[in-house]
């Protein structure tokens, strides 16, 4: 299945310096780029909370930023604010290139974002099923986290869980910004929160809580970061207290809404 990704803008960054200019900003390390495969990529704050997540991928030698739209003005803003005298080139390129999501397709310029699902990048227009729930669903059941205006600055990397397999997060590469905390957490505790896959009968939002039972937290105990409504259900991503998976739990502290992990 094709569908054109018309809620995501693309950068175009270039320059002498660009590579060592991406390596000190984001939490993956860019030196490690695969060809064809798109690397994901978290954009922090200096107390390490994720203010954006990237899609970072090589072609023709420049490296170009996936990300969604809501999100693309903060992240062009704090990345110029950082750039300085360094020899390096932001451009927009969302007006010139279309972006299409794959799902069980091949392509032969395409590029692998995780298990069957990968991106396209064309000036031409591609024959494309813009249902956007089915590439929404495909995203939760891969596991495949989003930041949207939302959730910015709210989650560090680990309650996304770009730190397992260092899927987006490298513990080696050295500094960026957020890196200590991040570190810190990684080495010495244990994240409280971690993404699962819900299932709710009632209608869900980006930025609705969810709650346990028995969760003694001031906050709630999850926050849903992906949504797709499919067949009269909501299909839910949300990061979650651990301890509390097994509990009763409810969307937006609504005993009346009782909602289903999936994935615990």
């Amino acid at each position: 299945m094709i569908t054109r990704l018309d809620n995501r803008s693309i950068l175009k960054i270039s320059g002498n310096d660009a590579q060592i200019f991406l390596q000190s900003q984001f939490s993956n390390d860019i030196n490690k780029i695969v060809d064809k495969e798109i690397q994901l990529n978290a954009y922090c704050q200096h107390q390490g909370k994720v203010i954006a997540l990237l899609w970072v991928f090589k072609k023709n030698n420049f490296f170009y930023i996936s990300l969604p739209n809501d999100i693309k003005d903060i992240v062009i803003a704090k990345l110029n604010t950082f750039k300085m005298m360094s020899d390096v080139m932001i451009e927009e390129f969302s007006s010139q290139i279309n972006q299409y999501g794959l799902i069980d397709e091949n392509f032969e310029d395409s590029y692998k974002i995780k298990n069957n699902l990968s991106l396209i990048t064309t000036r031409k227009s591609i024959a494309a099923n813009n249902d956007y729930r089915l590439w929404e669903k495909a995203c939760i059941d891969n596991n495949l986290p989003e930041i949207s205006i939302e959730n910015s600055e709210k989650f560090i990397p680990q309650a996304l869980n770009l730190d397992i397999n260092e899927i987006g997060v490298s513990f080696t590469k050295g500094c960026y910004p957020g890196q200590e905390i991040v570190a810190r957490m990684h080495y010495l505790g244990e994240s409280k929160r971690r993404l699962f896959q819900f299932i709710s009968e009632f209608e869900a939002s980006i930025g609705d809580s969810i709650n346990a039972k028995d969760s003694k937290s001031l906050k709630s105990s999850g926050v849903v970061i992906r949504v797709a409504n499919i067949d009269e259900n909501y299909h839910l991503m949300a990061t979650f207290e651990i301890n509390y998976i097994n509990d009763l739990i409810y969307l937006n502290n609504d005993t009346n809404k009782p909602i289903t992990i999936v994935n615990a």
